[in-house]
């Protein structure tokens, strides 16, 4: 068996009080897209936010348990959080390009991070926009504003400007929720193509969404981790009568 790239171990999670999770324990497995679903108020945004200590900022809050990256425990003392987002990047339902053009996009992280060489930029550029199936849509116009992009466009231009960072893990809350379905299946084969270089989690906007790209998949209920499986498998023969009946559309 391949070494998890992430481990969560015994998470609960409360905020003022309220549990948010309730002691879910999983492995990601590398270079698969894992699928977090279920009802809203279930706990996936807050179990994705928790990767990499978005939540960190929220007063009032305690959680038990640990998560490993790569079997180090991304809350122990003297963890650099910053250090940890480069390697777990975030895309969330909404794109947000930055101000300015396409090309400054995708190149912004690594700018930062110092790269000063023209044509390592260069190469970034076309690599992260290959990666988030964009390059031939936008590969002659990379120095007009971002803005200019269509919804679906600005969504990959989004998961580009992540992985320009070269992560190690992607995280993605419902990065299609707004998008059409032309678009979405683009943002969708983006990222079956971006398995091969990275570990994916994503927290689909529909159950059709998650039996379509899941490896794994995770139902939560209430903060409760119910079933964790194959994609192929929990969709076609959960063994959770909950499971069987939200996949079925019964409730949620």
């Amino acid at each position: 068996m391949t070494e998890p790239k992430i481990r969560i171990e015994n998470i609960s999670y409360a905020y003022d009080g309220a549990p948010a999770l309730r002691n879910i324990s999983l492995e990601v497995q590398p270079n698969t897209i894992t699928v977090f679903f279920g009802p809203a108020g279930g706990g996936k945004t807050t179990l994705l936010r928790l990767i990499n200590r978005l939540n960190d900022l929220v007063e009032n809050t305690k959680i038990e348990g640990r998560i490993l990256l790569d079997g180090q425990d991304i809350y122990a003392p003297g963890v650099d959080v910053s250090q940890l987002r480069r390697k777990v990047g975030m895309v969330f339902a909404l794109p947000l390009p930055l101000p300015g053009t396409l090309r400054e996009n995708v190149v912004y992280g690594p700018k930062r991070a110092g790269v000063r060489d023209v044509r390592r930029l260069v190469e970034i550029t076309e690599r992260s926009l290959t990666q988030a199936a964009l390059w031939d849509e936008v590969k002659d116009r990379l120095d007009s504003p971002a803005s200019a992009l269509s919804g679906g466009q600005q969504q990959r231009l989004c998961i580009a400007r992540s992985l320009a960072l070269e992560p190690e893990v992607l995280l993605l809350d419902e990065p299609t929720s707004g998008l059409d379905p032309i678009s979405t299946g683009k943002v969708e084969a983006a990222l079956q193509e971006a398995k091969k270089n990275y570990t994916i989690i994503i927290i689909p906007h529909s159950i059709q969404q998650a039996a379509r790209v899941a490896d794994y998949a995770a139902f939560f209920l209430m903060g409760e981790l119910i079933e964790y499986r194959r994609g192929r498998e929990i969709f076609t023969t959960p063994r959770d009568k909950r499971t069987e009946d939200y996949v079925t559309g019964r409730f949620g």
